[in-house]
């Protein structure tokens, strides 16, 4: 299902942010561990913010253009609370991050849901989506094969259909290969 689709769906009144949030969740939880996707799940923020939106559409505020859209970000981005460990084994002991990255700030702004930080490749130095801390991220289509890096985990939850967006970043690839890989 698309994010547009999602987003209308929810506008219209046909389902909850809470039942589109916890059905995202579900998925994660029951397939992401062949997929290795996720290296944090931030269920009770998601939920959170679920009720929030369902509870501004029950006032009649209208929905942002991404309202109740699951979304996730490659573990390169701040979550607030969360550990942005860039894929290393060394900034996991670093303090939780203060506040969310710009870029997730704005998603949220529009209505979306944040499920998750994402699994990369060390320093988003990778091609493959194998990394030695977190796992590899696999292909959905054929988990006997890799994802593509170093946004792997980005490219693996979108084509497992854990969320319709998800953040990533791009030097050298590190978008477009998993993209490819991935479909």
């Amino acid at each position: 299902v698309s994010a547009w689709e999602i987003a209308q769906a929810f506008a219209r009144g046909e389902v909850s942010a809470r039942t589109i949030a916890e059905t995202t969740l579900a998925r994660i939880a029951t397939h992401d561990g062949r997929v290795g996707a996720f290296t944090d799940v931030t269920a009770q923020r998601a939920l959170v913010r679920a009720d929030a939106l369902d509870d501004a559409r029950a006032r009649g505020e209208a929905p942002g253009p991404l309202a109740a859209v699951p979304f996730a970000v490659k573990n390169l981005f701040d979550l607030q609370g969360g550990s942005t460990r860039a894929g290393s084994k060394i900034n996991r002991d670093h303090s939780p991050a203060p506040r969310d990255a710009a870029l997730v700030e704005r998603l949220e702004a529009a209505g979306a849901i944040c499920v998750g930080a994402l699994n990369m490749g060390e320093y988003a130095y990778d091609f493959t989506g194998e990394n030695v801390h977190d796992g590899a991220s696999r292909n959905p289509h054929d988990l006997g094969h890799m994802s593509g890096g170093s946004s792997g985990g980005s490219g693996s939850a979108i084509a497992a259909g854990f969320v319709p967006l998800a953040l990533g970043s791009d030097t050298n690839g590190s978008i477009r290969v998993p993209s490819s890989l991935c479909g």
